[in-house]
């Protein structure tokens, strides 16, 4: 459970912007503040059904985003090869070069 939830986290990071008001909404509020279903439903004045459905139909819609926009495939990718860098350059002692590494790790 926990690897989807960091999972869902990530994509939610890279397509919130894609989402509805409601769906952020719910998704944060399930995801980021560990909301339960009937906490929700209460807030929003909803059955805990419809809050369900809802938060499933958005995971859905996130994982089809992402297969066909590779954010999160690709960040994963980018900071391995980042860290393997690292590794390899700490190493040698180039500061220069530790340098740029934390950079580059700042911009993601």
């Amino acid at each position: 459970m926990l690897e989807k939830t960091t999972r869902i986290n990530y994509l939610l990071d890279f397509y919130q912007a894609l989402l509805t008001p409601k769906q952020r909404n719910y998704m944060e509020m399930y995801y980021l503040e560990d909301y339960s279903l009937g906490e929700i439903s209460e807030e929003a004045k909803v059955s805990r059904q419809a809050v369900y459905d809802n938060i499933k139909r958005t995971e859905a819609m996130l994982e089809s985003y992402e297969k066909k926009l590779l954010l999160l495939d690709k960040f994963e990718k980018r900071m391995k090869l980042i860290k393997q860098l690292e590794n390899y350059i700490s190493d040698r002692g180039d500061q220069e070069l530790i340098n740029y590494i934390a950079q580059l790790k700042e911009l993601d």
